[in-house]
């Protein structure tokens, strides 16, 4: 039973992982070099902070995106 969560646990990481290259890819960052795309996210984490406004306009900038997925 071990190895089933374990394994479980594995397959859970690596579906994330998935979908978060694939966040890159819909950004359009598909070809930047990894340290830009670790700086991007790096100085994202610093901007956002405790600031909720940040948060909110970045979430719908995100949602926009998404959303022109299903036009």
């Amino acid at each position: 039973m071990r190895r089933s969560s374990s394994s479980d646990a594995r397959k859970k990481d690596t579906r994330e992982k998935i979908e978060l290259g694939g966040l890159i890819v819909k950004a359009g960052l598909r070809y930047e070099k990894r340290a830009v795309l670790l700086g991007l996210l790096i100085d994202g984490h610093h901007r956002i902070g405790d600031d909720d406004g940040e948060r909110a306009r970045l979430s719908a900038i995100g949602a926009d995106a998404f959303g022109r997925d299903h036009e």
